[in-house]
């Protein structure tokens, strides 16, 4: 039976949709952009700033430590002299449900709050954030919960308790609603307002972004809502794009490898190693001894474990039953690529940055090989591409986009791409999704990423270098000795022209029951 399901894409879309009432004849006449976010901090002009960015931290508490919380206070001293925060998705774990914002959220990320001094008061959909927190969907944020699975879970555990099964699957008794909890917690839920309140609400809370459209204010303290599950604001004269990336992430496979008798039988192997290695974590969980005092973090490697063959399994399976090619959701694709072109033909911007969950580059030991990071890279380039074609400055020296910030992948990483043969040669990649939950190993093929390019004259198979990883932080060791540098990262974005974006990777590092904090060595990107 699976745990987690992953609803079609056409069904996201969908229910998004409505909860912003998208295009409501009310936002039509007042030229509305539901994707257009008004920073209102009165320092969006400044063109010197900072910022903070997490990602995959939604995890609670673990039993004897809190890795989430542990970023979350390394973090508040910096609120100081930062102007928001990005998360790159999986807000909560592990089914994006409502039950969970309370101890996964709330909690842990009390000081972002108003009235977080008294967290328990807090209604997850009622949140409103002194310190900007600015969130796109990952995809636990719209997973789904069988309801025979979340009852079998519910009954049983008080006997897996007193049997000593000790693997406690973290999905509660719901699941997320399509990202329903989500649009409460995040968006301007439009939907829940009578039809007689939606005037009064839109002139209260937009404003004019030109003098064309009229986009959504956010205001510390004040009201503290998203446009959408995707969006863009301007901050310093530098453009970032918020995507949803969980709408157009389904496997590309070509007719011919879902035809392919040979595909589908590796697939098939494929899934039944992974079904094996779930029995062999759920036999492990049983051996431990409480007496240990390394089992509880042995432990929660091991629900870390199944919660990621769990992800493996789901890709498989999109990749044995894909859906139509028309069900990427090419309406944001398209959004993207006009608002790209807009920004650089807009001279008063001088940079820009996309960030969302699914990393289209990284070495982390079970993403790149995934269909749903080829869908991915493979639907990016075809934006870009398009973008490249239209503004004749991007070139070698002057991609499309500045930096790239994702999630997915538990690590930290920074990649940088080489000559693809798109215009997503030669950018920054930057992975930040170790800030809550456990980590996970960089694969063992090491730093650089190849494509195949289809057999050579000999027969064989051809690759091409695509990307090298600069530097990764994930778990190392083993057993004992395991280390866990769980992180965020602070971006300092100079004034200049042609501005520079200094990466620093903050780290809360576990080993030996023990936390350790530091930071590493800039990393100055252009």
């Amino acid at each position: 039976m699976a745990s987690i399901l992953d609803p079609p894409i056409l069904t996201k879309v969908a229910k998004m949709k409505e909860r912003i009432r998208w295009q409501h004849p009310a936002l039509a006449a007042r030229n509305i952009d539901q994707t257009r976010l008004i920073l209102d901090d009165g320092r969006s002009r400044e063109r010197e700033f900072s910022f903070l960015v997490i990602g995959d931290s939604g995890s609670g508490p673990h039993t004897d430590h809190h890795p989430q919380r542990r970023i979350a206070e390394q973090m508040v001293p910096h609120l100081d002299d930062c102007r928001f925060l990005l998360h790159t998705g999986d807000v909560v774990y592990q089914v994006g449900s409502s039950e969970q914002y309370p101890e996964n959220f709330i909690k842990p990320y009390r000081e972002w709050l108003v009235g977080g001094d008294r967290p328990e008061q807090i209604a997850f959909d009622e949140m409103l954030f002194r310190f900007p927190f600015l969130a796109v969907p990952g995809n636990h944020d719209y997973y789904n919960l069988p309801r025979l699975y979340s009852a079998l879970v519910q009954v049983t555990q008080p006997i897996r308790k007193l049997l000593g099964f000790n693997l406690n699957p973290n999905v509660g008794c719901r699941g997320s609603g399509v990202g329903d909890a989500y649009a409460r917690a995040f968006l301007d839920y439009l939907k829940g307002l009578p039809n007689d309140q939606i005037a009064t609400h839109l002139d209260r809370y937009y404003g004019p972004w030109n003098e064309h459209t009229w986009g959504l204010h956010y205001r510390p303290s004040q009201f503290t809502r998203l446009p959408n599950r995707y969006y863009t604001f301007r901050y310093g004269d530098i453009d970032f794009f918020a995507l949803d990336s969980s709408t157009f992430n389904d496997p590309a496979l070509s007719p011919q490898m879902i035809a392919d008798p040979a595909y589908r039988q590796h697939l098939a192997a494929k899934r039944a190693e992974v079904l094996h290695q779930q029995q062999e974590v759920r036999e492990e969980a049983l051996r431990l001894q409480h007496t240990d005092p390394h089992a509880q973090e042995r432990l929660d490697d091991l629900q870390a474990k199944a919660e990621q063959l769990e992800e493996i399994l789901l890709d498989i399976d999109k990749q044995v039953h894909p859906g139509p090619t028309a069900l990427v959701d090419t309406e944001q694709l398209l959004w993207l690529r006009d608002g790209l072109i807009a920004s650089w033909q807009d001279k008063s911007v001088r940079g820009r940055i996309l960030f969302f969950h699914h990393p289209p580059y990284v070495t982390e030991v079970t993403k790149w090989a995934q269909g749903q990071t080829l869908a991915i890279r493979q639907n990016l380039r075809w934006v870009l591409d398009q973008v490249a074609a239209a503004i004749p400055d991007i070139g070698t020296d002057r991609p499309p986009v500045n930096l790239v910030l994702n999630g997915h992948a538990h690590c930290f990483e920074y990649l940088k791409t080489e000559s693809t043969g798109y215009a997503d040669s030669h950018m920054n990649w930057v992975v930040c999704g170790g800030s809550g939950l456990s980590l996970r190993r960089q694969r063992p093929e090491g730093t650089m990423l190849y494509e195949p390019l289809g057999a050579n004259a000999d027969g064989k198979e051809a690759f091409k270098l695509v990307a090298k990883s600069q530097l990764y932080l994930g778990l190392t060791g083993h057993k004992t000795e395991r280390q866990r540098p769980y992180s965020f990262v602070r971006i300092d974005v100079t004034a200049d022209e042609s501005p520079q974006f200094i990466v620093t990777p903050h780290i809360s590092e576990r080993s030996h029951q023990s936390w350790q904090d530091y930071a590493l060595d800039p990393l100055v990107l252009s």
